[in-house]
């Protein structure tokens, strides 16, 4: 029985995701026109700057973000690597508290204030509850991440464009790929590009081939195929985990429900 994780929800081979840092006030215009598209992101944010000139305020957090993920970026965006581990630790605690106190679910990932950090930063991450963090090195790939806590983007925004058309190539060998785009709402108002967007959306909004997914629905959605149960022939299959997850069983989809055992006849 040839069986291989190359499926996302819905038993779909590609999946996008978007993600934003800082909570400026040009995430209103953005979530509204990801909306729109259909697509989901995941804003990475700075308690500590709540209510500033240029950054949203605290009270509008919950609903301007919702359908997408508020994650935590630090309350005051320091550079990690350059910090004492107190310190590190109480910006990232402190900054999930605040957030979590907003949005009302667990907040588990981050991405890296200006993307810069050590193995010491990364290894304190998941004593902190973090599951995933972003960094801002591009590699133009759509690859699942091997480390979470240093998860690679395939791109900024400004040259997402290109990448779309091998996004939707055909593969040759089934595989999942995924889409991570990265960046800051006030690049698109400084560079006057607000139809990066737009043609964004045109061109990959609206498929059924593929998942619209936020960071943490991804590295759950993950986490779910690593804890499939196998029997010694692989004909019987246990999801333990709470969501569906999809493979292929002899390059046909499978779906395994929730907490069930699929047997694969055949």
């Amino acid at each position: 029985m040839r069986i291989r994780y190359d499926r996302f929800p819905g038993g779909v081979s590609k999946a996008l995701t978007l993600s934003y840092d800082d909570g400026r006030v040009h995430d209103r215009r953005l979530v509204e026109k990801l909306n729109a598209y259909g697509l989901k992101g995941t804003f990475h944010l700075n308690s500590g700057f709540f209510g500033l000139e240029g950054y949203v305020h605290a009270e509008e957090v919950a609903a301007l973000y919702q359908g997408h993920e508020v994650s935590a970026h630090t309350v005051n965006h320091p550079f990690l690597e350059q910090s004492p581990p107190e310190q590190v630790v109480g910006t990232i605690l402190s900054d999930r508290e605040a957030l979590e106190a907003l949005v009302g679910y667990p907040v588990r990932g981050m991405s890296y204030p200006f993307g810069t950090y050590n193995d010491r930063v990364v290894a304190t991450l998941p004593a902190l509850g973090i599951e995933y963090a972003r960094t801002v090195a591009s590699h133009g790939k759509f690859d699942i991440p091997s480390d979470p806590l240093r998860w690679h983007p395939t791109c900024h925004h400004k040259q997402m464009l290109e990448h779309v058309d091998a996004f939707l190539a055909p593969l040759r060998h089934s595989r999942m790929k995924l889409f991570y785009i990265w960046g800051h709402s006030y690049e698109f108002e400084n560079d006057d590009n607000w139809e990066l967007v737009d043609r964004l959306g045109e061109r990959l909004g609206g498929r059924d081939d593929v998942w619209y997914a936020t960071n943490a629905e991804i590295v759950a959605y993950l986490q779910a195929i690593e804890r499939l149960r196998f029997s010694a022939d692989c004909r019987m299959i246990h999801n333990p985990s709470a969501i569906p997850v999809w493979i292929s069983a002899e390059d046909e989809p499978l779906k395994i429900p929730a907490g069930r055992v699929v047997r694969v006849e055949g």
